[in-house]
């Protein structure tokens, strides 16, 4: 095989995956250098920015092939197929090729045996769409796991960034990843610092907690296992989710967030980013501004990760998310350790509050010069830090050592 048929095979393997991701547009770009290098089409003429905006083509939901089929031309569409019908001529003699194989996983990917599928959900506080990972089946009922994504962010970035299926897959855990919709938020954005969206059956945390219930109803959910966790403004609704619901949810995950009901509006939400939240409610107490109540001594267990460096969500703010989890009733343990791995790890301390049973009902990990950025990732996400901690295991493994007293099934 020549190198030129080398790089072309390796092109529409990336193609596929970019597809399959919905990155249509960076896919089709990609199809069209592939196929002018090779002379199956005649390299485009230079246009003006205008009439390249009509080229330009928007971004489709995964799975919507017809939508994908319809945007593509008809000459590019032949030889696409024309492509994808060598590739799979000749992918007994290409094992390697691509990442170890012809196949690359696209974003968000389910692990073999598993399934990642997308849905829709709606109850009376609203609707939004979701993706799930259903990992592949075993006996018994099975912990849920809802991971809320950051500003920009989507189910599939968010899923391929934590890696978290491949745990989920392994562990035998049902992930949710609910989408945040444009017509929400401009930016993707969780309304986290919107009164409207904190509460108890309540706009965006209503949608999430119904979520929960249909899924339960739908697959073989431990109830007294359920789990929230969230990047940024995602990290902060799941703890303003988590607080309104510690009857649902056995405990959260809050990765560069901020406490639950510390902002009421823009103005408050922006200032709490900057320089911490001065309104967040007490431990065990009233809620702050907006945020669903909860009783006098019911705590939700918490695990907090946060960079020291993060420069968007000021790390003064997981002080505060600690706080609201009852740490001053709780007896700390510190331990710190260094990463390793490819290119410079990271320096950490992990701090763990146990009770006076000693169950560790509390744990924190700061991370000396990380960002803001998912500790542990992977680069195929936005928003990731592959300098580590792992923060999808440590949350697995926190998440698993709790669950709801009378909860079963």
């Amino acid at each position: 095989m020549t190198d030129h048929s080398t790089t072309l095979l390796a092109d529409m393997a990336e193609a596929t995956r970019l597809t399959r991701a919905g990155r249509l547009t960076e896919a089709t770009a990609l199809i069209q250098r592939s196929l002018v290098a090779s002379g199956l089409t005649p390299e485009a003429t230079p246009r003006s920015e205008a009439a390249a905006a009509d080229f330009a083509v928007p971004r489709l939901e995964a799975g919507n092939e017809a939508g994908h089929a319809a945007l593509i031309p008809e000459r590019l569409r032949e030889n696409i197929d024309q492509m994808m019908q060598g590739l799979r001529t000749l992918a007994p003699s290409l094992k390697g090729l691509v990442g170890g194989g012809l196949h690359a996983p696209a974003p968000g990917e389910a692990p073999e045996d598993g399934q990642f599928v997308e849905r829709s959900f709606s109850n009376a506080a609203g609707a939004r769409d979701y993706k799930l990972f259903i990992p592949s089946p075993r006996s018994g009922s099975r912990p849920l796991v809802v991971m809320l994504h950051g500003c920009t962010q989507s189910p599939d970035d968010f899923a391929a960034g934590t890696r978290m299926n491949r745990l989920a897959e392994d562990e035998g855990i049902y992930v949710a990843y609910p989408r945040q919709s444009r017509r929400a938020n401009a930016q993707k954005c969780w309304n986290w610092f919107e009164p409207g969206d904190q509460g108890r059956e309540m706009g965006e945390a209503g949608i999430v907690a119904g979520l929960v219930r249909a899924l339960c109803a739908e697959h073989p959910i431990d109830r007294s296992r359920i789990y929230i966790a969230g990047l940024s403004a995602g990290g902060a609704a799941a703890a303003n989710i988590a607080r309104a619901y510690p009857d649902l949810f056995a405990a959260v995950g809050v990765h560069s967030g901020l406490a639950a009901g510390c902002a009421r509006d823009l103005p408050s939400a922006l200032s709490a980013m900057r320089v911490g939240a001065p309104g967040a409610p007490p431990p065990g107490g009233a809620s702050g501004f907006g945020a669903g109540s909860v009783a006098q001594g019911l705590r939700v267990p918490t695990i907090v990760f946060h960079g020291e460096g993060d420069g968007t969500v000021h790390p003064r703010n997981a002080e505060a998310v600690l706080a609201q989890a009852g740490i001053a009733e709780l007896t700390p343990q510190r331990d710190s350790g260094r990463t390793e791995g490819a290119g410079s790890g990271h320096t950490y301390t992990r701090t763990r509050y146990a009770d006076e049973a000693g169950q560790v009902q509390v744990e924190a990990w700061s991370i000396q010069g990380a960002g803001h950025a998912w500790s542990g990732g992977s680069p195929e996400g936005s928003y990731t830090d592959p300098g580590g901690p792992d923060a999808s295991r440590a949350m697995v493994d926190f998440f698993l050592s709790h669950s709801l007293p009378g909860r079963q099934g």
